[in-house]
C-alpha cells in the first residue's frame, strides 16, 4: 500500500529549501503531493481542514507538522 503525504508551501525559499530536505527525506514509497498554495490557491481550505496553520508544512498519516513560520495560511489568502 503506499503511503501519502502533502507539502504545502508558498514559494519562498524557507519552503524550498524545507521541500527538498524532507522529501528527500522521506521513505521513497511515500508519495509526496506537493501543493504551491500562491499557485493553487484553492486548495487553501483543504489544507486549513488538514489542520495546516502555515506553509511550509508536511502533512502525513492526517496529521500536520510544521516546519517553519514561513507563512500564515491567511497571508495566503
Amino acid at each position: 500500500m503506499t503511503k501519502v503525504a502533502t507539502f504545502y508551501h508558498a514559494g519562498c525559499p524557507v519552503c524550498i529549501s524545507a521541500e527538498h530536505t524532507l522529501v528527500d527525506l522521506l521513505d521513497k514509497s511515500i508519495k509526496v503531493d506537493i501543493v504551491h498554495l500562491g499557485e493553487h490557491p484553492d486548495r487553501i481550505a483543504v489544507a486549513e481542514v488538514a489542520g495546516v496553520k502555515s506553509v511550509p508544512a508536511l502533512v502525513i498519516n492526517g496529521l500536520p507538522l510544521h516546519i517553519n513560520f514561513g507563512a500564515s495560511l491567511n497571508d495566503l489568502k
